[in-house]
């Protein structure tokens, strides 16, 4: 079978590297990464440009698509796909809304009476989100309805220091469409633990993959601001240290009644669904959803694939997605980026890789954000590369994860708190406090 791959970074690297042993891998980049080059025939060209890569995929005569990133989702790349009798692993335009307008998302909530809602409001004017905000007097998120490449998101109380800052937000906003759009949503804000549920899904029929925990906090401690993620980890039994198998599958039952409203409001949405849930004291509540794999979270679980990746893939174009088997181990993901990332990230420095003594401590190597020029891999200012690891725990996968980064030399640095003792625990005691109250 012949697979095309449309992406860049570590998810796609890791989405290539499920499936190469079993299909011919194509790939349409936008640098060269190294990782998807050494395992594809690969084409480097804008992801955006539908027309190209829809040409591509024809002269390659590819069986199917799969979509990394979420802006050519939003431009209508799997209508354009499909409309020359290409299957795709990824949502039509009008699915994609489910991350593309958090309007949308939200009023879906709300008209389907989805559970793990919240009470959020949007608004295109100023003055309206500022009454909002003043009426409802508690702390408040603030987000751009349209997409920011997880960097849009402020929080009262975290990066916002109090109402009127929101408001300045709002209008800063507004004033300046960011994220595309002349609107803003504001939601409650949400205290409990973030975490993660990816599964795939066929229109009808969901497989949901084991949970992760993200940290997108740029430095230790969750300090500093917010960026596209600085790793992860995920547990042997598909669970996390905090959140129990009732909670997760309160999750999962929000993915599935929302599957099936898209399907009522939209057009059935194939490929994958990632989830970014609170845990708070009453249960699961919907932060957002992305309408592909997560990145870093897709490198915790496609490592532990034992189902054929091809045979998930077909499932999920052909509407009979089957079950799917991951390994009981657990995984930590921690991100190596450019120093300044993620206001001033240094691009254009050089990176080297010990990928044999990194495969030695157990560890795989997902490029992310490089680029290749004359066999030197180079940063181009966001994350550089992935470091993941399995193990029977989270501390023994994150101890050889840790010893592995000494493998990566440049003017890099990366959160060593990822999947630590002491960050997990407390983790676990916020929660039981919060459960406490």
């Amino acid at each position: 079978m012949k697979i095309l791959v449309i992406g860049t970074g570590a998810r796609e690297h890791a989405i290539c590297q499920a499936l190469h042993e079993e299909a011919d891998i194509y790939s349409i980049m936008s640098n060269h990464n190294p990782g998807i080059a050494r395992i594809s025939e690969f084409k480097v060209g804008s992801e955006m440009d539908i027309e190209g890569v829809k040409k591509y995929a024809q002269d390659r005569k590819v069986d199917l698509a799969i979509i990394g990133p979420e802006a050519p989702l939003e431009q209508g790349i799997v209508d354009a796909l499909q409309g020359e009798g290409i299957p795709c692993v990824g949502p039509t335009q009008q699915a994609a809304r489910i991350e593309t307008d958090k309007a949308f998302m939200r009023e879906l909530f709300a008209n389907y009476k989805i559970s793990g809602s919240i009470a959020y409001g949007a608004f295109d004017t100023v003055e309206d989100a500022a009454q909002f905000i003043d009426d409802f007097g508690d702390d408040v998120v603030v987000k751009p309805v349209g997409l920011t490449g997880g960097k849009g998101v402020k929080i009262v109380g975290e990066h916002l220091e109090d109402a009127e800052d929101a408001k300045n937000y709002v209008k800063e906003i507004i004033d300046n469409k960011i994220g595309g759009h002349a609107s803003v949503v504001i939601e409650e804000r949400l205290i409990g633990e973030e975490f993660t549920v990816q599964a795939l899904v066929d229109g009808d029929h969901l497989i949901p993959m084991p949970a992760v925990q993200d940290h997108p906090h740029a430095y230790e401690g969750d300090q500093g601001p917010i960026t596209g993620g600085m790793g992860s980890y995920s547990d042997k039994n598909g669970l996390l240290p905090f959140l129990n198998s009732k909670d997760y599958d309160a999750a999962v039952k929000v993915m599935e009644e929302t599957i099936a409203a898209v399907k009522k409001e939209a057009s059935p949405y194939k490929g994958v669904l990632y989830g970014q849930f609170m845990l708070c004291r009453d249960g699961p509540k919907l932060v957002e959803y992305n309408a592909r794999f997560g990145d870093p979270e897709a490198m915790n679980v496609l490592p532990l694939l034992e189902t054929s990746m091809v045979e998930l893939c077909q499932g999920v174009v052909d509407g009979n997605l089957k079950k799917a088997q991951f390994k009981p181990q657990a995984t930590v993901c921690k991100y190596l980026v450019p120093n300044g990332y993620p206001e001033s990230g240094k691009s254009g420095r050089p990176i080297h890789v010990n990928e044999e003594k990194i495969k030695e401590e157990g560890g795989m190597v997902f490029y992310a954000a490089v680029n290749q020029k004359d066999g030197n891999i180079l940063t181009t200012g966001s994350r550089a590369l992935g470091l993941v690891t399995t193990a029977d725990s989270i501390a023994e996968a994150e101890e050889r994860c840790e010893r592995a980064t000494q493998y990566v030399q440049g003017d890099l640095y990366h959160r060593r708190d990822v999947g630590t003792e002491k960050l997990i625990a407390r983790r676990i005691q916020h929660m039981q406090e919060i459960r406490e109250q």
